[in-house]
């Protein structure tokens, strides 16, 4: 078995690392209601309404 003769710079062991370790965007979606970009299967925080239906009092309202 083939067995490394130096060990690996921090340098480059970071650049691997940083490459495979990059966090992805989270997808939004557009609420029905108002337009507001949303994470899916959440209530949207602008209007309150999930899947056509109010589900809470918006803050600004109450």
């Amino acid at each position: 078995m083939a067995v490394p003769k130096y060990k690996p710079s921090k340098a480059r062991t970071r650049r691997r690392h940083s490459i495979n370790r990059k966090l992805e965007t989270p997808l939004l979606s557009v609420c029905s209601n108002c337009g507001n970009k949303v994470l899916p299967h959440r209530v949207c925080g602008k209007c309150g309404f999930y899947n056509g239906k109010q589900v809470l009092e918006p803050e600004d309202m109450a």
